[in-house]
Order: C-alpha cells, then sequence, then structure tokens
C-alpha cells in the first residue's frame, strides 16, 4: 500500500517574512496523496520537511497554496496481463484474449505521438526553483505527459462568486507557460477524499480521472484550517521501474477564505496569485526560500505572478516525457 505522509502541524504558524511584512494566508503544500492499494503501485519517497525554521511541514510530492492533496509516486512493479511470461518449453496461449486490466486505462488513451504544445522561453538568466519530484536520476523532475491532454473538472459546491472564471484563468496562464493542454471537462460531483482514484471509468469513462478542482470548507477538509487557503498535488505512475509520469490530481480551495480575499483591496491579484501557486505544485513545482517567486511557501504582497524562478521550473516541466503505454 503506498505510503501515506503527515500532513501539516495544524498548530504550526508561519514566520514574518524576511522583510518584515507579515503574509495574510498561508501558502503550504502537502505532499503525499493516500491512494486505494493496487499491486501495481508502490510507496514513494520518504517525506521531507520544507526548508527554513518555524515553517509548516511539507508531505512529499507537490502541492501549493495552502494545501489539501498531495501527489503520491506510484511505481508499477507488477508486469501487464500480457506481458506474462509462458511456462518453459510452451508458446503463449494467444487462443483466449487476456481481459484489460480494471483498475486503470487502456494504454495509450488519448496520446499523440509528439508534445501537443510548446513550453514559453524560460527567462535568460533563469532563478531559484525546485521540483517536487525527480526521476530515478535524481535530477529530471516528475512532469505530466505532454503527449496527452490534461483534463480539469470543477466542483462547483461552496464556490465564491468569480470563482470558476479564476481557476480557468489561472489554468490558461499554467498552460501558456508549460505548453501543457488542459480541457475542462465541465463540472463534477465528484466529493474530494482522501483516497481518491484515479481510474474511475463509471463516472470518467476509459482514460485516468480528470485533476479535480474543489471548493471546500474547514469543516469539509481539516486541512483548511487556520491560515491555510487551499492545497494541490498530483499522483504519479510508471510501468515497473520505467518513467513516472503525473496523471492526475486535486486542488482544494478554501470555500470560507476567499470571498474575504477577495474582499480585500487587490483581493483579485491576490487571489489569482493563489490559485496559481496551487497550480504550479499540481505540475510539479516545489517551495523556494526566495520570497520574490510566486512558490515562496507563502503570500508576499505585490508577488501575484510567476517570477523568473517559477517561470524557468514551469518551462522544464512542460518538457516532460511521453510515454503512450501508459
Amino acid at each position: 500500500m503506498p505510503e501515506q505522509r503527515p500532513g501539516p502541524d495544524p498548530g504550526s504558524r508561519l514566520p514574518t517574512s524576511p522583510s518584515g511584512r507579515t503574509p495574510q494566508w498561508v501558502v503550504d503544500e502537502a505532499l503525499g496523496l493516500p491512494v486505494q492499494p493496487v499491486p501495481w503501485r508502490a510507496p514513494g519517497p520518504p517525506a521531507r520537511r520544507r526548508r527554513g525554521s518555524g515553517l509548516l511541514g511539507l508531505l512529499a510530492v507537490l502541492l501549493v497554496v495552502g494545501g489539501s492533496l498531495g501527489a503520491a509516486v506510484l511505481t508499477g512493479a507488477v508486469p501487464w496481463p500480457w506481458d506474462r511470461a509462458a511456462p518453459a518449453g510452451l508458446a503463449p496461449d494467444r487462443s483466449v484474449p487476456l481481459a484489460a486490466p480494471t483498475d486503470r486505462p487502456s494504454p495509450g488513451v488519448e496520446a499523440s505521438r509528439s508534445p501537443r504544445g510548446n513550453p514559453a522561453p524560460a527567462p535568460g538568466a533563469g532563478g531559484p526553483h525546485a521540483f517536487s519530484l525527480v526521476q530515478a536520476d535524481g535530477a529530471t523532475p516528475v512532469a505530466y505527459d505532454p503527449c496527452r491532454v490534461v483534463h480539469y473538472a470543477i466542483r462547483p459546491d461552496g464556490a465564491p462568486p468569480g470563482g470558476e472564471e479564476l481557476v480557468h484563468a489561472a489554468v490558461a496562464r499554467i498552460a501558456q507557460v508549460t505548453g501543457l493542454v488542459f480541457v475542462h471537462d465541465g463540472p463534477t460531483d465528484e466529493v474530494p477524499a482522501a483516497e481518491r482514484e484515479v481510474f474511475q471509468p463509471d463516472r470518467y469513462g476509459d482514460r485516468w480521472a480528470p485533476v479535480l478542482v474543489a471548493w471546500e470548507t474547514e469543516a469539509e477538509n481539516p486541512d483548511l484550517a487556520g491560515d491555510t487557503v487551499g492545497r494541490a498535488g498530483s499522483l504519479a505512475v510508471s510501468l515497473g521501474e520505467g518513467t513516472r509520469v503525473y496523471v492526475t490530481g486535486t486542488v482544494s480551495l478554501d470555500a470560507d477564505q476567499f470571498p474575504e480575499i477577495l474582499a480585500q483591496r487587490d483581493g483579485e491579484a491576490t487571489a489569482s496569485g493563489i490559485v496559481l501557486h496551487e497550480l504550479a505544485h499540481l505540475v510539479g513545482l516545489d517551495h523556494v526560500d526566495d520570497e520574490s517567486q510566486l512558490l515562496y511557501p507563502q503570500t508576499v504582497p505585490g508577488v501575484t505572478d510567476f517570477a523568473d524562478g517559477d517561470l524557468t521550473g514551469l518551462a522544464r516541466l512542460g518538457r516532460g516525457a511521453c510515454v503512450p503505454e501508459l
């Protein structure tokens, strides 16, 4: 069963920023989304902590502005049914077709032969950035498959006025920077769950479940307690020890606090920055200790869009591997 990683300490508070400004909302990410046990998945790496004293604990894969769901690394150790070796001296019996797996979609659904888009050019000077999860080589970031569409669905319950438009605008910005192609599947009544199934054929058909964007109250999601206003994360899968790719994720936004944020001066820009921060975690960026970057782990006045370091990391995440076998 995949390793479950602890959430952030609900009693922790982020310190005043180095410049002396006190951000109003926590931008904490929890990495490590628990999933139902499936034979072809294995636990991810050990949980790690965010840098800097006084910061809330990071779980283990990716997250953004307040946190609710993260990414669990799923690797496949069990071969596909049609790859099973025949007994010694016997040829494989092809007379009866083997049933397709029931815990994942048919291989190659919506996979194209080449990336569907192109990342925006990264700033020449680069900048500080970090990745939530890397491949076995210790350097290449885990990312969404650029040869596939990234579907997302929004659960509208509890959304503030203009909330859906806020999400769509942030998705468009992420798509522009990474080159990933996002498609909105419309509203969904799926309720966020800690052990969300990545494959839900009865609800979404023969494909990976879409990214779920939901507005939740603290009562519905205790991880949104206090100043935490959102959480996001994705799940990575692989065949055996092959390349890991993210296939779906969850973004949870605080239904109680967003109206308060939007009502403040420059509140729409602040709220937009929060959703962008979340979506950056969704596609694979981790926190950095530079408060000029949007991926700094707390909101900073005036920092509401991606800076050079964020853009450099996102451009790289848009150049992930195409894995049509999944």
